[in-house]
């Protein structure tokens, strides 16, 4: 039996899918935990909403410096070496949480956990594109994302368990130690993966890190608009992601039980998202694709927390939130692999999703700070779509390089915004 797309990759590229799906989604789980918690943790540690909205944004700043540190090791010494790294870093600092009993406490490990996180999707996301052929990488790399969404709905399944076994003040705690089980997933990858074509081609010729090289004359405008293009998507999803078990929780008065139902909705849209993406990405290019999805995003977002909807609604409405925001982080890893050249690709890539997700998570806590005085559903919706907006801009200038060889050096990309012009590169010529 045919399965699309996966019947047609080598089994090498197989166990690379898996090995970097498997990473996204036990990572996933790890950093959805905290999102979870959190009506629980404000309640029995008495936190206010801002010192909530803090340390979701904490990890993110976190996963920012994490996601620009490990590409560039990986660009220095391999990207399976470096991803091993990154998940038994997630699954340490996620256990230790489940120690911590203050703000205090909370906050350098949740930036440590960040750390991790966002260093095994920057390299994750590089070493998958780099496998996968040109013609199949936007659909390929992109379902790696949907890992995503399933992370979420196990961490999202286990919840009612323990909480049914333990008492709050001990469930919790033992929901956080759970992040542990990411740890062995190493032995997989160390032993079934191999390091990418691409990189092993690269390493025959000796380099040095280089941090600037991003920020030249040839790639500068790339990696500004790139980042500002992150820091849309990823800050109206922080914002989502972040309040959105809250929002339900205080706003709608669902318990925690029925808000694990509610949620299931929205991350049966994040597990399609990327899919739908990822196909329509490989016919239209990137760029239109994003522009699409960022579209329909505000659109569902302004009548989720604006209009007076009833519940059935915007459980309906929760489906199409977790399509269109799975979808446009699935298509952020495989657009800025393909804008740079093998040497710097972790580089490039690092930086911009990193630093995106370092400006955008200023929007969690910026939500926080706001929801005081104008309300949680009103700041999650003024701030969301704001953010949709700047990303919407950014995808109108982005180059385009959907579908090129990566093993080839990128030599001139189309740098009138999303021309439907193919990249021109330089052929025979190995990064």
């Amino acid at each position: 039996m045919r399965l699309g797309w996966y019947s047609a990759l080598t089994p090498k590229e197989k166990r690379t899918y898996w090995a970097c799906f498997g990473g996204f989604t036990l990572d996933s789980m790890d950093s959805t935990i905290y999102a979870l918690m959190m009506p629980v943790l404000m309640t029995v540690l008495a936190l206010s909403s801002s010192d909530a909205g803090m340390l979701g944004s904490v990890s993110l700043i976190g996963s920012a410096i994490g996601g620009w540190g490990a590409g560039l090791l990986a660009d220095r010494f391999g990207r399976v070496r470096v991803m091993q790294v990154t998940v038994l870093w997630v699954a340490l600092f996620t256990c230790l949480a489940g120690l911590c009993s203050s703000f205090w406490q909370f906050l350098p490990v949740r930036f440590l956990q960040g750390i991790g996180y966002g260093g095994e999707a920057v390299v994750g996301a590089v070493l998958i594109s780099e496998a996968i052929s040109p013609a199949l990488r936007g659909r390929v790399a992109a379902s790696v994302q949907s890992g995503y969404a399933v992370g979420y709905a196990i961490s999202l399944t286990l919840m009612p368990v323990v909480f049914a076994w333990l008492p709050e003040d001990i469930a919790w705690r033992a929901f956080f130690a759970i992040g542990l089980l990411p740890a062995f997933l190493i032995w997989f990858i160390r032993r079934l993966v191999p390091e990418s074509e691409a990189f092993t081609q690269a390493s025959r010729t000796p380099k040095k890190m280089n941090l600037r090289e991003i920020f030249g004359s040839e790639h500068r405008r790339v990696t500004l608009i790139s980042t500002v293009l992150a820091s849309g998507i990823f800050g109206g999803a922080y914002i989502m992601i972040t309040w959105l078990p809250t929002y339900m929780r205080m706003v709608l008065n669902l318990p925690v039980a029925s808000t694990s139902g509610y949620l299931a909705v929205n991350i049966i849209g994040s597990l399609l998202g990327p899919f739908i993406y990822g196909r329509i990405s490989d016919n239209i290019s990137r760029g239109k694709a994003f522009m699409l999805f960022l579209i329909c995003q505000a659109c569902v977002v302004s009548v989720y927390t604006f209009a007076p909807i009833n519940m059935a609604v915007t459980l309906g409405l929760g489906l199409f939130l977790g399509a269109f925001q799975g979808g446009l982080a699935s298509g952020l890893p495989v657009a800025f692999a393909e804008l740079y050249p093998t040497r710097i690709r972790a580089n490039g890539a690092g930086f911009c999703t990193s630093f995106g997700r370092g400006f955008g998570s200023i929007m969690p806590a910026a939500v926080g700070f706001a929801s005081t005085s104008m309300g949680l559903s009103t700041a999650m919706g003024v701030f969301a779509i704001s953010s949709y907006l700047i990303a919407f801009l950014a995808a109108m200038c982005l180059p385009n390089a959907t579908g090129v060889d990566m093993n080839t050096e990128v030599s001139q990309t189309p740098m009138r915004g999303d021309s439907s012009e193919s990249p021109v590169v330089v052929q025979g010529q190995r990064s």
